[in-house]
């Protein structure tokens, strides 16, 4: 057997991704508050991934065997995070503010805000925010308050006016910090300033204010600081017990959890981050230093006077002509199965499945996986409404999706009170495959006719439209009954079923695509035609990308597009990273079977814990035309000159250099599904 090649590390090569969001940021071509809005995804993601990666790293520096090399990471993330953030802020500060300005939007610092803003700005605070602050001072050992996780504060040195001390820095420096309410707008407009725009961070207008605050003091600095706490919920024992209880329990401790990042102005008095750093017990590898601002993903939020104009609007979804010519989506799928790509196509069609099925007398029975769904859910009231109506609604509600575990809750909740059975988590496990099965009165040998819909992204109408995600419909009888095994699994979970026309992790999925790339590799050695195209987020499971290893080695073209984690080392295997509007999402791998190419969709990344610790769905495509439009769309993304970018060995990422025309896929998708894929343009509001 061949001796396993070598791996990237998941977590550097992540920090690669989102050093290929910030280049977006960076790009001048793009309207300025599409650079904006990529500043603020990069912060969002730079956050969960304090959150949750860093933290769990920080969890081995506890274990003697893995002390050693955790530390060693912890210093390389260090380090590449600190290169990021210099060039974020020079991104910020040399072209981003520039920019504005230039557009007639003054985005501006305390120390700049003209004196005939003063006004304004200190009568808002006092009407707006004065009452919603709770200053604190310090008193070492003594007077040391919660720091709530994510939010933002100052820390503030005062001196009292009453001093007789002279010598500035011989004076006696008092500590205080003020929460930056999380409920206030992060940015304030102000009016009326001779035609232009002028904006302040809610910090500032709290900094302006703190004399109000501590009257008889001198404020000597006023850095910000935020602390990042570790969100891994750490059920310990999901097999007894009540999953749900432990669940809310472990919700209370992540508010709680241990310190992952301690982010400091890094003007900060040395003096002061002492103080700061023994009050909150916190550690050396705790501190790490930013700019004056945090919490960039406020950013999202940034106010655009001259909207649309500076920025690129969404494209409005697609209708599907053909599929709008039938009087309800029931005849639809029962005449041919439909592909629908999301967001260039309307999701309006699932919520219409769906409230079809609601409402229909001759619908017996809905089943449907949750796993993150919108804040207000058109998918959650549609089953809600199937259960009042008098379907049998079953619903199995994933409780561990992070950061949506409390979500998921309440929709159950609300569900439940409606008549829904809900199925919960299945202990040990994550189920994360998305389906929708309808059972419905037919006047065929059986009496009733199934329709499913099988998706490789969640059932949010909201994401829809910023995730490129895949939806299939279906009345065929073999795969509806598959997926009808499914939920009888997730139900009683004794892994009897058998699975051959749908593909599951942990059944069956894995030993179809190694059955599929062993193919490829016998055409290749055998002088014939061959390749492998796959698309994922993640790609990281040491057997798949060993499998991938020996086809390339044999001759195979492997092409692979990944969005975040890479561990395969590029070389014989090609790999390509497409960053761009919309959040590449769908996961696809094709084979090319001889010519016959085989497409799969699936909500399975490569990574160990989709392939082995989930419950993952995925489908081959095989109708046409649908075949034939996936095969031209992930051609489109690899032709992709302008968003995409090659990886090298090191996972380096380069423009892709070629003499054809600029191509943007997203754009080119849109334009052709417009054009061929029996849609038209028009909004459903989906």
């Amino acid at each position: 057997m061949a001796q396993p090649k070598e791996l990237h590390q998941r977590d550097l090569s992540w920090l690669g991704f989102n050093q290929r969001v910030l280049e977006e940021a960076a790009d001048s071509h793009l309207p300025l508050f599409e650079r904006i809005k990529f500043l603020a995804i990069y912060s969002s993601n730079l956050e969960e991934f304090f959150r949750v990666r860093v933290a769990a790293i920080r969890q081995l520096l506890h274990i003697p065997s893995e002390a050693k090399s955790a530390q060693s990471l912890l210093a390389e993330i260090s380090e590449r995070v600190d290169q990021q953030q210099r060039f974020f802020g020079s991104v910020f500060f040399e072209e981003i503010i520039p920019a504005l300005k230039s557009e007639g939007i003054d985005l501006m610092l305390s120390s700049e805000l003209p004196t005939s803003c003063h006004d304004f700005v200190r009568n808002y605070f006092m009407r707006e925010v004065l009452h919603q602050l709770q200053p604190i001072l310090l008193v070492k050992s003594k007077v040391v308050p919660f720091l709530q996780n994510g939010a933002l504060y100052l820390a503030v040195a005062l001196v009292s006016r009453k001093s007789k001390v002279k010598d500035p820095s011989k004076r006696r420096l008092r500590y205080a910090m003020v929460q930056i309410p999380g409920q206030l707008p992060r940015f304030l407009s102000i009016p009326g300033q001779e035609q232009r725009h002028l904006v302040l961070f809610i910090d500032d207008v709290i900094r302006n204010g703190l004399d109000q605050l501590f009257p008889g003091y001198e404020i000597v600095a006023s850095p910000s600081f935020k602390l990042s706490r570790d969100a891994d919920l750490r059920i310990e024992d999901e097999f007894t017990g009540n999953l749900i209880e432990k669940l809310r329990e472990s919700l209370i401790r992540r508010k709680t959890g241990a310190p992952s990042r301690f982010l400091f102005d890094q003007q900060m008095p040395e003096s002061m981050l002492d103080f700061f750093r023994a009050s909150f017990a916190l550690d050396q590898n705790d501190m790490v230093p930013g700019g004056r601002y945090h919490n960039f993903s406020d950013f999202f939020s940034f106010p655009n006077p001259f909207a649309p104009k500076l920025e690129r609007p969404l494209p409005p979804p697609l209708h599907v002509a053909a599929l709008d010519a039938f009087p309800s989506m029931f005849e639809a799928i029962k005449q041919q199965d439909w592909l629908l790509s999301f967001p260039y196509q309307s999701y309006d069609y699932v919520l219409r499945f769906l409230n079809q099925a609601a409402i229909d007398p001759k619908v017996t029975e809905i089943q449907a996986t949750q796993y993150r769904v919108a804040s207000d859910s058109a998918v959650v009231n549609a089953l809600i409404s199937a259960a009042r109506n008098g379907k049998k609604v079953t619903v199995f509600v994933e409780l561990k999706a992070r950061f949506d575990e409390e979500t998921n809750l309440y929709f159950a909740d609300r569900m439940e009170q409606a008549g829904v059975r809900i199925m919960y988590s299945v202990p040990g496990l994550k189920v994360h495959a998305k389906a929708c099965l309808v059972t419905r009165k037919s006047r065929n040998s059986q009496g009733f006719r199934q329709y499913a819909f099988i998706s490789t992204g969640n059932f949010n109408e909201k994401t829809a439209r910023l995730y490129c995600d895949h939806g299939y419909f279906t009345s065929r009888a073999d795969i509806c009954r598959e997926l009808g095994q499914l939920f009888v699994e997730l139900d009683y979970w004794k892994q009897q079923s058998q699975f051959k026309k749908i593909q599951v992790a942990r059944f069956n999925m894995v030993d179809t695509y190694r059955k599929a790339i062993k193919k490829e590799i016998s055409a290749a050695m055998a002088g014939k035609p061959s390749g492998i195209f796959l698309k994922v987020n993640n790609l990281e499971e040491p057997g798949m990308i060993q499998a991938l290893y020996e086809a390339a080695d044999a001759g195979v073209p492997v092409r692979v597009m990944v969005r975040s984690i890479c561990c395969l080392v590029p070389g014989k295997v090609q790999v390509r990273r497409l960053v761009d509007k919309f959040l590449e999402h769908a996961r696809v791998v094709m084979f090319h079977n001889q010519g016959e190419d085989r497409v799969f969709l699936s909500s399975a990344d490569w990574m160990t814990r989709n392939l082995y610790h989930r419950i993952e769905l995925g489908l081959e495509i095989k109708a046409e035309p649908w075949r034939q439009q996936l095969l031209h769309m992930y051609e489109l993304q690899w032709r992709d000159n302008r968003a995409a970018r090659n990886l090298d060995a090191s996972l380096n990422m380069h423009r892709i250099e070629n003499q054809e025309p600029e191509l943007r896929s997203q754009e080119a998708i849109y334009a052709y599904l417009k054009e061929n894929s029996f849609s038209k343009e028009g909004d459903l509001g989906g």
